[in-house]
């Protein structure tokens, strides 16, 4: 168990990615799950009772070496000279939309949101956010669209079941209320009625101001 202690460690550290139980374990032969998650949550506490800097996390289908938050402003200032790419409010807003609704059709968001999403999604997809997952039911058969690995990595998520409830969003968007403070459209039809072309979010993966007429075709 020692030895395979520091052949997953070493996986770890190597891998740019998430990596699964499965993935372990089609690498290193002979090994049983219940080694590998034993071997994992060892190395955990081993980070935790040594106070390294470092842990791992499950996040994205899998288990990662992560940076403490402590340590995020140090990690900032050695990555600074990489430019971010932020998303605007409208890609923000579409992404949010998939997330809760997938899979989800284009139309079912258009209706939520009010406006075009060609430009949205295409930057979504571009990104790796957002990927096609399907064909309706309707004529033509529309597109699909749900989320990607990589959107669970970037939010910190192991699973989609680990977004925040629908009851929660309605007690966080009834307490701002209270407070006066204005809640979108886009985020009331989140807590809202179901829209067509849509499903709940359940399982694993594989995550009033009017309303503006102008289309989001184009926007980052």
């Amino acid at each position: 168990m020692e030895e395979l202690k520091r052949i997953v460690e070493a996986l770890l550290f190597a891998s740019p990615d998430p990596l699964s139980i499965t993935r372990i374990r089609s690498i290193v032969p002979g090994v049983e799950a219940e080694q590998v998650t034993e071997v994992l949550n060892s190395i955990g506490q081993d980070y935790v009772d040594q106070g390294r800097s470092f842990q791992i996390v499950e996040i994205g289908g899998g288990f990662q070496l992560t940076t403490k938050s402590d340590y995020s402003i140090w990690v900032g200032k050695l990555l600074e000279s990489k430019s971010k790419q932020k998303l605007s409010k409208a890609a923000l807003e579409t992404l949010a939309i998939v997330a809760y609704k997938q899979p989800v059709l284009r139309s079912a968001i258009e209706g939520i949101r009010g406006v075009n999403v060609d430009g949205v999604l295409r930057t979504l997809m571009e990104r790796d956010l957002v990927r096609m997952v399907g064909r309706g039911e309707g004529p033509g058969r529309p597109l699909l669209f749900g989320t990607t690995r990589d959107f669970l990595m970037r939010f910190g998520l192991s699973r989609l079941s680990d977004l925040p409830k629908m009851e929660e969003i309605e007690e966080l968007v009834g307490e701002k209320s209270a407070e006066g403070e204005q809640v979108s459209d886009e985020i009331a039809a989140l807590v809202g009625e179901k829209s067509a072309g849509g499903g709940d979010v359940s399982g694993e993966s594989a995550e009033g101001e009017e309303v503006p007429e102008e289309s989001d075709a184009g926007q980052d």
